[in-house]
C-alpha cells in the first residue's frame, strides 16, 4: 500500500474519515494511508468491520487507529476527538463521509423523521465535527475539511428529495464555511461522486444499473478509488489555494 511516489503526499498528517468501516469510506481511509497519513477509521454499528480496516492498513505498512461512535452526536464526537488527540495528535484532515439509509420515495410517502436523519448526517455532523476540530486547526494554521456529497443535488433527482435536500444543505454549508475559515489556512471542499456501486447497491436491479451506465461518457463505472484519489488531492498541501469547490467525479456526466 505505501507508495513514496504518490502525487499528493500526506506524510504524518492525521486524517479522520467518518463512516470508514466499509464501502467508499474504507477505500478513502486506505488511500489516505497509502499517501502517508495517520488514518483514523470511524465505525458506528460494526466494530469488527472497523478493526478489519485498521488491521488491513497496518498490514500494508500504514498507520491507523479505530474510533467507535456516532458522528452526529456532539458528546460522541468530543470523546472520539480526544481519543485521536491522545494517540495520534490533533486532527488535520477530516473527511465527512458517514451516511444513513437512503430511501427513495415519492414526496407524499416520506416522513419528517427520514428527512431529519439525512439532515443529521449531512448538515449536523459536519457542523459538529468542524465546531470541535476547527479551533485546533486555526491555532496550527492548517486544516483540510472534505465533505462527500453527490451528483444528485446537481441533478435534482426525483423520488430522492430528502437526500437531495440534505446534500444541498451540506454544499451550502461548505460554501459559507470555506470563506469563513480560509484566512486560517483551512480549506473546505466537497467531492461529489456519481453512482459508485458498493455493498449497499447489491440488490439494485440490473436494468437500473445498465440504464445509468449508458449515461456515463467515459463508458465505465466509477470506482471507490476514483473518489478516494479526489479526496486525497483536497486533503493534501497541493490543494492549499483551492477551497469552496465541488468536484464532480462521475465520468463526465452532466447531471443538470
Amino acid at each position: 500500500m505505501m507508495n513514496d511516489s504518490h502525487p499528493f503526499r500526506l506524510d504524518g498528517r492525521v486524517a479522520w474519515v467518518t463512516g470508514s468501516s466499509r464501502g467508499l469510506g474504507k477505500i478513502i481511509a486506505e488511500t489516505l494511508a497509502a499517501a502517508g497519513a495517520k488514518v483514523v477509521v470511524n465505525c458506528y454499528s460494526s466494530r469488527e468491520q472497523g478493526e478489519a480496516v485498521v488491521e488491513g492498513i497496518q498490514a500494508a505498512g500504514g498507520e491507523a487507529m479505530l474510533v467507535a461512535g456516532d458522528a452526529t452526536d456532539a458528546e460522541s464526537i468530543d470523546r472520539m476527538a480526544g481519543e485521536i488527540e491522545s494517540t495520534f495528535g490533533p486532527v488535520e484532515i477530516l473527511v465527512a463521509n458517514a451516511t444513513p439509509f437512503q430511501p427513495m420515495k415519492d414526496l407524499e410517502d416520506y416522513t419528517w423523521e427520514e428527512h431529519q436523519s439525512m439532515l443529521d448526517a449531512f448538515v449536523k455532523s459536519p457542523f459538529l465535527l468542524a465546531k470541535r476540530l476547527f479551533p485546533s486547526m486555526k491555532e496550527r494554521g492548517y486544516g483540510r475539511f472534505v465533505n462527500i456529497t453527490s451528483e444528485v443535488f446537481h441533478a435534482g433527482m426525483p423520488g430522492f428529495s430528502a437526500y437531495v435536500a440534505a446534500k444541498g444543505g451540506q454544499i451550502g454549508w461548505t460554501r459559507s464555511v470555506a470563506n469563513e475559515v480560509a484566512p486560517f489556512g483551512i480549506t473546505v471542499n466537497t467531492v461529489a461522486p456519481g453512482w459508485i456501486p458498493v455493498e449497499r447497491h447489491e440488490d439494485v436491479p440490473a436494468e437500473d444499473k445498465d440504464g445509468y451506465l449508458k449515461t456515463v461518457p467515459v463508458g465505465r463505472w466509477g470506482t471507490p478509488v476514483d473518489i478516494a484519489n479526489a479526496v486525497c488531492y483536497f486533503a493534501s498541501e497541493a490543494s492549499g489555494f483551492v477551497t469552496n469547490q465541488t468536484l464532480l467525479v462521475n465520468g463526465g456526466r452532466i447531471p443538470w
